[in-house]
């Protein structure tokens, strides 16, 4: 008899190939939160001396800061003017931008809707550990996620493989079973290096071109709602007719 309290009793077993895992991107995917990040590090490297263009930033959000600084100023990461940076960039989103960030529309929805059909959900972010929950609340996502790791579970931050993989071992699942929900090249870059197919949204600010590599590109949440069983998660285990 199947168990009440256990949403995939008594339902088909997994097959081969299937899907039984969505990693999660967040900032951009879920949340609105790509142009504030992209301000708030120009606010940072300003206060050290150094004026760096905002649509040079904004190109590189969705790496983390250890790749960002390098890029776009004279500081490594691991100097104290980069340090600097980082800290104050930090200060600036948490005080500032943070307690007016939105959801994209649908993003709470989607992720139930991730948990009804008996996915495992795990976020996998370039944000850090202390951003990441707040983030999370944001996008209503926090208490349906099976899991989440962020920069402070990596030695290297995306595009490297090292989120995608923690998020990975996090969910107890292989490549061939997962795939990652993501709005930037470094997603893409990140997952496909971990062997982990990837589904863009368009909603952080990329265009097709630059999201080439994809499995499916959608405009955001919403839309792959909208057509959730003509996608590529539509061969998850437990699909409700």
């Amino acid at each position: 008899m199947a168990n009440p309290k256990h949403p995939t009793a008594g339902l088909p077993e997994r097959g081969p190939g299937t899907v039984t895992t969505v990693l999660l991107d967040v900032d951009g995917t879920l949340v609105d939160s790509n142009d504030a990040h992209a301000q708030a590090w120009v606010r940072a490297f300003a206060e050290e001396g150094v004026d760096v263009p905002f649509e040079a930033v904004r190109r590189l959000i969705g790496m983390g800061g250890d790749k960002l600084i390098p890029r776009v100023s004279p500081f490594t990461d691991d100097s104290k003017e980069g340090k600097r940076v980082a800290t104050r960039r930090q200060e600036i989103f948490a005080r500032e931008f943070l307690p007016r960030l939105q959801p994209f529309r649908d993003a709470g929805r989607l992720v139930a809707e991730l948990k009804r059909r008996g996915l495992t959900a795990v976020a996998a972010s370039s944000a850090k550990s202390e951003e990441l929950q707040p983030l999370l609340r944001v996008a209503s996502a926090e208490a349906l996620l099976d899991g989440a790791t962020s920069s402070s579970d990596a030695d290297e931050s995306k595009p490297s493989p090292d989120i995608v993989e923690a998020a990975l071992a996090q969910a107890h699942a292989i490549p061939a079973d997962a795939v990652m929900i993501g709005d930037t090249p470094y997603d893409i870059e990140a997952a496909r290096a971990a062997g982990v197919r990837c589904i863009a949204f368009r909603c952080g600010g990329w265009n097709d071109n630059d999201l080439r590599g994809a499995v499916a590109i959608y405009d955001g949440p919403w839309d792959l709602l909208a057509r959730f069983d003509a996608s590529p998660l539509a061969t998850a285990p437990y699909l409700s007719r």
